[in-house]
């Protein structure tokens, strides 16, 4: 028993030894998990219909009936029948993988070799995806050795043991046996209450007694057993990382297992479904990891060698032509505005510094020039109407109205001819080429009256926040009264009136200009024009940046080819159909007619439709390994071995 000790002591030593010999080497080697893509034979099949058969009855091109089967080459290069088909043997760093309904399924392999397994050790390994700016890191792979778990597993024993060590009932700490000797030789009365079941408050044992019940207890209880349990209490986190120095994770874990042997390689098949995003072309996936022995990192796994995946979708078999529209150009158009210019009370003119109307002449005369500027529009005439606020007689508003629309008229018909003549300096159109002045057509100004400017007065008083529902119920009822005179004179003895005068009258002196216009150079009334179709082509686009949803809705309406991948991108398989059927066969339609009928489990109309569309179009070849839907069958019936 006295060399007992030694002896396990030699043997965690040589232990210990021995792993550190193993993680140098390691290290040495450079030893990495690898990072592989998936055989191609062990990848899940595709969900198709239930009809599968081996062996089809199709026609070539000429109408000629041929039979596709499973088929390799023998050693003499003909094609023979097999039903079996060997594994192969994966070494390539990228594959093609397809996004079907805006996701894609990224496969590959993890393999942990044998010299990198101890079951003293922790394997920590973490996929990295790169997503074109994106870094996504992956759920973990754990594998744990059997040694390395036990360890874990007393940890959280030893921490168990540590909690049930807590005391919960507090009447533990109560040296009771003292208690109940010190209350039977010195106050005898008071131990008769041990069996006594009447209730004694801790006035009535205080009075009898001179010490109330809480201050014998405190007096017999053990504080040193309190303290140490409530430092117990106080420090259970401490001790669980006290205990278990590594614990077993369970969030953001794809697989976490326990290996009890080491006599092969362990492999572990990753599958991650990601979204797709617009331009999204290709995907990296690298590999790296920590071996931990116990609470220490003996050894960092470099990185893994990237493997690529360049993602095909289907909406590169788009049709990107431009789609156009008929238009009808109309030679006249209008064009209007309105400005809020202030006069002072039974005045017409124009005062440019009166409240707010230097900034509202700006942008009027901003928007003359524009329109004198126009490459496309040639100005005709301009009609200004001008309204009054309801306050005064009708008539003389109708009357101020319109002589104030007039002086609105000759103030811009002045600066419009002092502006085209500025523009004609700028631009050499004073003079032709003989050096004789140019006549221009006078653009005539049109004055209008509109004296009190009610439609506008009710839209404020109905969208007011400050009015009640009441003020606007009654302003309402006064609406009724037709003759405009007597509906000002009843309005103004309602108790909102004064807010009506002040705040929104103001906002009825409006001046609207309405331009008249025409397009240069056009002589006819109305002229027919094509123009792209800007709704199609965001369409299209939408469909580019595999955005279905969108693609969908945009092109329903127009049941083209377009329309009809948008539907099989999102697998509304008969919709996609349905228009299929109706178009000219052409190589991609029949392509994509291959694509849905695989999808129905029709391998005999599928397979006529992919050989169809690969007579027509030699690319159509190499594009069927880029969907599965294409792939399977050209992996079950031997197509394409001859090119």
């Amino acid at each position: 028993m006295k060399n007992l000790f030694p002896v396990l002591l030699s043997a965690l030593i040589l232990a210990g030894c021995a792993s550190q010999r193993k993680a140098a080497l390691l290290r040495d080697r450079s030893t990495v998990a690898q990072l592989s893509l998936t055989a191609e034979n062990d990848l899940p099949e595709l969900r198709v219909g239930k009809a599968r058969r081996d062996t089809l009855k199709v026609q070539d091109t000429d109408g000629r009936e041929i039979l596709i089967m499973k088929a390799v080459k023998d050693e003499n290069g003909e094609m023979v029948a097999t039903d079996v088909i060997d594994a192969a043997v994966v070494t390539a760093r990228f594959r093609n993988v397809a996004e079907r309904g805006g996701k894609v399924d990224i496969c590959f392999d993890i393999t942990v070799p044998q010299e990198m397994q101890d079951s003293r050790w922790q394997l920590r390994f973490r996929p990295v995806m790169l997503i074109q700016e994106d870094t996504l890191h992956l759920d973990g792979i754990v594998i744990t050795g059997d040694d390395y778990r036990k360890a874990q597993l007393r940890g959280y024993e030893q921490y168990q043991r540590f909690l049930n060590s807590i005391v919960t009932d507090t009447t533990r700490f109560v040296n009771t046996h003292q208690l109940e000797v010190f209350l039977r030789r010195n106050l005898p009365e008071l131990y008769r209450f041990k069996n006594d079941t009447s209730f004694v408050s801790d006035e009535e044992f205080a009075s009898a007694y001179g010490v109330t019940r809480q201050e014998a207890v405190h007096h017999y209880t053990w504080w040193y057993m309190v303290r140490r349990n409530q430092w117990k209490i106080d420090n259970k986190e401490k001790m669980f990382h006290r205990y278990v120095k590594v614990p077993i994770g369970e969030e953001g874990l794809r697989l976490d297992t326990v290996i009890t042997n080491q006599d092969h390689d362990i492999v572990y098949r990753y599958v991650q479904t990601i979204r797709t995003r617009p331009r999204l072309k290709k995907v990296d996936v690298c590999l790296s990891g920590d071996i931990w022995e116990q609470d220490k990192c003996i050894y960092r796994v470099p990185q893994s060698d990237p493997l690529s995946f360049y993602i095909s979708s289907l909406s590169s078999l788009v049709d990107d032509r431009e789609r156009y529209l008929t238009q009808v150009l109309e030679r006249k158009v209008e064009a209007n505005t309105a400005c809020y210019i202030d006069f002072r009370q039974g005045s017409d003119a124009v005062d440019p510094l009166l409240g707010e109307n230097a900034g509202e002449i700006s942008r009027i005369k901003a928007n003359l020039r524009s329109l004198l500027e126009n490459k496309t529009f040639d100005l005709d005439s301009i009609v200004v109407t001008a309204s009054c606020s309801p306050e005064g007689s009708y008539a003389f508003n109708d009357r101020l109205s319109l002589r104030r629309s007039g002086s609105v008229s000759d103030y811009f018909e002045d600066y419009m001819r002092a502006c085209r003549d500025s523009l004609d300096r700028e631009t050499g159109r004073v003079y032709d080429m003989a050096g004789i002045r140019e006549p221009r057509p006078d653009i005539r100004f049109i004055s209008r009256s509109d004296a009190e400017n009610w439609r506008m007065l009710d839209a404020l008083v109905r969208n007011d926040s400050l009015l009640t529902e009441q003020q606007k119920a009654r302003y309402l009822e006064l609406m009724e009264e037709k003759e405009p005179d007597r509906r000002e004179e009843r309005l103004q003895r309602e108790n909102g009136y004064t807010y009506l005068r002040e705040k929104l009258y103001p906002r009825l002196r409006t001046v609207r200009f309405l331009f008249h216009l025409h397009r240069k150079g056009m002589v006819q009334d109305t002229v027919h024009t094509t123009v792209p179709d800007t709704v199609y082509r965001h369409g299209i686009q939408a469909l580019k940046d595999r955005d279905y949803q969108t693609a969908v809705t945009l092109l329903r309406p127009y049941g083209d080819y377009n329309a009809a991948v948008a539907y099989c991108a999102m697998d509304y398989n008969a919709s996609a159909m349905d228009i299929l059927d109706r178009l000219e066969p052409d190589d991609r339609v029949l392509y994509m007619k291959a694509i849905l009928y695989s999808r129905a489990g029709d391998d005999q109309n599928a397979v006529q439709c992919y050989l169809n569309a690969c007579a027509l179009n030699r690319a159509m070849i190499n594009r069927g390994n880029l969907d599965p839907e294409i792939a399977v069958l050209i992996t079950r019936y031997g197509l394409n071995q001859d090119n």
